[in-house]
């Protein structure tokens, strides 16, 4: 995807400030008073030194009213910038959670874990510099620069040119020609910060298997290369800020120089000239704060370029909102095909699932059979046949309906760092106790949830690292249990557990399998002896 140029990335960032545009105009309407005020304080005094103005209490009074004023305008500026900001911030958290969910999984899968972890975290913390310090800069730095052209005008016409060049050279030249080297190396090292944040990530996860072979070293020699690439990168960005530091005070200094200069070579009076003087040299302060942000947009606007991006990123499934209600369950699949990229998945699968059947599905590993589940889940939506869910193509249900009615057990079970209770509640928000302990004798995790000292206010480590993998199941078999959707879609829902308690978990299955539409994936014969049929999975075939 073709990157986006500075401008138009702060321009869609300013959009989102549309809920807030009042404090925004608060922030900049207090900005340009405070650095008038801060402006004028030191022309006063040079006023006051070359006799232009008398040493009179009411003058006096006004240069105090200003330095005070001053530092209330600046407090009432950056409360106003900040309570934007971290508003915005939070607004944004959740833009981007809802997008992940609308992504989810289809779009989810092939992005690594570590990089999004870094988009949701330090990427979105990164555009509080540009809310905070940046939008309501840019508006006063135009508003005290117009102020003061006209006070340097009113002067002579050469100083307001002298000082037009200055703002402009200082506030615009600069930041726009540091912004053309540096914003690549900041998109960069946004992306290498991803990696190395997801680099991270997988080798604490498996830290049990890098250990055991013996792969510590080259884990953290990578490490370290991975790190060093992106210091490399770092100190190329502080390099440009560096330079433009150095370049925004030259010129500062030389415009400062030129107009005492043109006032010499035009024969003005040394008071105008001296007045000039101070009136644009202590003016820069406004457009030094716009240069000076280029040295901390870098990394802003790379990360507000990934952050716009997933916001901006299409599902590959559009959910029906608006769509029929399932009335009976039931599954009919006719000559159904879908494929990832160019690699078919499933090809002309044929099956019909009726109410009260629960039928099995074995094959061997990469054949097709987890996919079959996630097209009824309708986490994607098949390339061509028929796939009907209550005897109406599932595309015309309301995603949020078909879901409803659907419980869904994945190989692999995400739990949350919360206690065993919330963990099995997430299935249904208003299930009571009783409801959550019936569901787990159920699973057969209820006696191990018993022999817990907390029981089920027991708290589950991030990632269920404490339970085993069996029980982790179980725990997920609970949900369904506790869902009780009309249709259950079982991806081999006890392959980490052992006999006795797939016995009762079977029986279990079996007992509330009347009304119920059942779909069921195992390799093992012992948990497909429930079914009512077997079908062979082969190379995207059934048969």
């Amino acid at each position: 995807m073709k990157r986006r140029s500075a401008i138009r990335i702060m321009g869609a960032l300013i959009g989102l400030v549309r809920p807030l545009v009042h404090f925004m105009v608060l922030a900049v309407l207090l900005g340009v008073l405070g650095n008038l005020a801060a402006t004028f304080i030191p022309i006063l005094g040079s006023l006051f030194v070359l006799e232009v103005l008398p040493m009179q209490t009411g003058w006096l009074l006004i240069l105090i009213a200003l330095a005070l004023g001053r530092g209330f305008l600046r407090y009432g500026e950056q409360q106003c910038n900040h309570y934007i900001a971290f508003k915005l911030l939070a607004l944004i958290r959740d833009q981007v959670f809802t997008c992940l969910c609308r992504l989810c999984p289809a779009k989810l899968e092939g992005k690594e874990r570590g990089n999004l972890i870094t988009m949701i975290t330090s990427d979105i913390e990164l555009l509080e510099v540009f809310y905070a310090h940046t939008i309501s800069p840019i508006f006063i730095a135009i508003l005290t620069t117009l102020v003061m052209l006209l006070w340097l005008a009113g002067l002579h016409p050469v100083f307001a040119l002298i000082g037009l060049a200055g703002y402009v050279m200082v506030g615009l030249v600069i930041p726009l020609v540091s912004s053309h080297f540096g914003k690549t190396i900041g998109m960069i090292s946004r992306e290498r910060s991803g990696a190395l944040s997801s680099y991270w990530l997988d080798s604490l996860r498996g830290l049990s298997e890098v250990l055991q072979f013996g792969q510590g070293a080259k884990r953290l020699a990578v490490m370290e290369e991975k790190t060093n690439e992106l210091d490399g990168y770092q100190k190329r960005l502080k390099a440009i800020e560096g330079s433009i530091t150095g370049w925004s005070g030259l010129m500062v200094t030389f415009f400062s120089i030129l107009i005492l200069w043109a006032g010499f070579a035009l024969h003005l009076a040394p008071t105008a000239t001296i007045i000039a003087f101070v009136s644009l040299i202590s003016s820069f302060g406004p457009t030094l704060a716009l240069s000076n942000l280029a040295n901390n947009l870098f990394n802003t606007l790379a990360a507000g370029e990934r952050v716009l991006s997933l916001l901006e990123e299409t599902p590959s499934v559009q959910e029906n909102a608006t769509g029929n209600a399932l009335e009976h369950n039931g599954i009919a699949i006719s000559d159904l095909q879908f494929a990832y990229a160019n690699e078919v998945i499933l090809d002309h699968v044929n099956v019909n699932i009726g109410q009260n059947q629960v039928i099995g599905i074995c094959g061997k590993s990469g054949s097709g059979k987890s996919t079959l589940l996630k097209l009824c889940m309708r986490f994607w939506d098949r390339q061509s046949g028929k796939l009907e869910v209550g005897g109406q193509s599932i595309e015309t249900l309301a995603t949020h309906d078909l879901r409803a009615h659907e419980s869904f057990v994945t190989q692999s079970t995400d739990l949350f760092h919360d206690t065993i209770e919330n963990n099995i509640r997430i299935a249904k928000l208003d299930a009571t106790h009783e409801e959550i302990v019936a569901a787990a004798k159920k699973a057969a995790i209820h006696d191990f949830i018993m022999s817990l000292p907390e029981g089920y206010e027991t708290m589950v480590s991030e990632l269920g690292s404490s339970l085993s993998g069996g029980q982790k199941q179980r725990l997920s078999l609970a949900r369904a249990f506790l869902h009780d959707g009309d249709i259950l879609l079982l991806d081999e829902p006890t392959s980490n557990i052992d006999s006795l308690n797939e016995g009762i978990i079977l029986k279990a299955l079996k007992e509330n399998s009347q009304h119920k539409t059942i779909l069921l994936v195992s390799h093992r014969q012992s948990t497909l002896g429930i079914v009512d049929h077997i079908y062979q999975m082969d190379e995207g075939r059934l048969s």
